[in-house]
């Protein structure tokens, strides 16, 4: 080959390599792995990956294009959460998705490199998962649950709607929701001398637990049941709803799916709203920046959702400025 032929030659393969090594980045798949609290029959979980899935298609990921997502299932179950995050954190993804504390724990504990946004905790500074909600530092960055004193406004609700209600029953499992005590106990205790209610821990962590808890609660007139934010007892809401319209127990809950099985009432946040805009922090994570750089999120949307037949059965007259509140009515 001639001098001049091989200068021209280089020349051209220097100039077509930065554009083969651009499409090459653009096209390099990249790997999302997702750790539900739920199971995955479960239409709640189900709308929350449709929300992620449509946010990151928004911004340009699609699956099976230039995105997998591998999805695993804890189904309130703490060893299958830890079973699960050391699965996905073996298949090396560049980014992986905690929803609520008991995902979060596990993964946290199988990896500390790989970035983690975590979905749906109540107290990630005292859960020791992140610093600060500014700087969370580390791997990890997170789209938060609910504030502290919410533990007060769902006393208030439930005092509006049920005032015969003396003794309100805390339900939540230690396990997977391990926050509950430090994290809403202050907030309740202030309400509950406040409209001079009694408190009662029920402490569950197996059905079995959820039944004798809430059979135990109804024996005593003027009881009312407030279900804590945790997985565990969203697996089982179909149990913990059938029981409390059996001892027509007031309850109330952090989850509009709760009322739609027929319990009384529910304050709580958009989940699938909250699915949707980790998209945006997914994207940034996979473009390169740091988890531990992007502040946590609160949340922008809560929603009252409110059973009136359950309300109507129970010989329960709603006032008429709570009914007005409410975001979407059950009748």
């Amino acid at each position: 080959m001639r001098r001049r032929e091989f200068i021209a030659l280089a020349a051209g393969a220097s100039a077509a390599w930065p554009l083969a090594a651009q499409t090459q980045q653009r096209d390099h798949k990249r790997r999302v792995g997702v750790l539900m609290g739920l199971a995955e029959s479960d239409g709640e979980a189900q709308s929350d990956i449709s929300a992620l899935r449509a946010g990151l298609e928004e911004l340009g990921w699609s699956q099976g294009r230039n995105i997998t997502i591998d999805l695993r299932w804890g189904a309130g179950d703490s060893n299958r959460m830890r079973e699960f995050a050391a699965e996905l954190v073996d298949l090396h993804p560049d980014l992986l998705i905690a929803h609520t504390t008991g995902p979060t724990i596990a993964l946290r504990e199988a990896t500390d490199t790989i970035p983690i946004i975590f979905i749906q905790i109540s107290d990630p500074i005292g859960s020791g998962f992140i610093t600060s909600l500014a700087n969370p530092g580390g791997n990890l960055t997170e789209f938060s649950n609910y504030e502290l004193s919410m533990g007060g406004k769902w006393l208030q609700l439930l005092e509006e709607i049920a005032p015969g209600v003396t003794q309100v029953g805390l339900l939540f499992n230690p396990q997977t929701a391990p926050y509950v005590p430090r994290y809403y106990l202050g907030s309740f205790e202030t309400a509950a001398r406040q409209y001079q209610v009694a408190l009662v821990t029920l402490s569950v962590r197996s059905p079995a637990a959820i039944q004798n808890a809430i059979d135990g609660l109804a024996q005593r007139a003027g009881s009312g049941l407030a279900v804590m934010p945790d997985s565990f007892g969203l697996v089982h809401r179909d149990l913990i709803v059938r029981l409390a319209i059996e001892h027509h127990l007031p309850m109330i809950s952090p989850y509009r799916s709760y009322v739609q099985s027929g319990a009384l009432l529910s304050y709580g946040i958009d989940i699938p709203d909250l699915f949707g805009r980790a998209a945006l922090y997914a994207d940034r994570i996979l473009k390169g920046e740091k988890p531990g750089d992007l502040p946590v999120q609160q949340p922008t949307k809560y929603e009252f959702v409110l059973n009136l037949k359950t309300a109507k059965a129970f010989g329960l007259t709603v006032p008429q400025s709570t009914l007005a509140r409410a975001d979407e009515v059950i009748e």
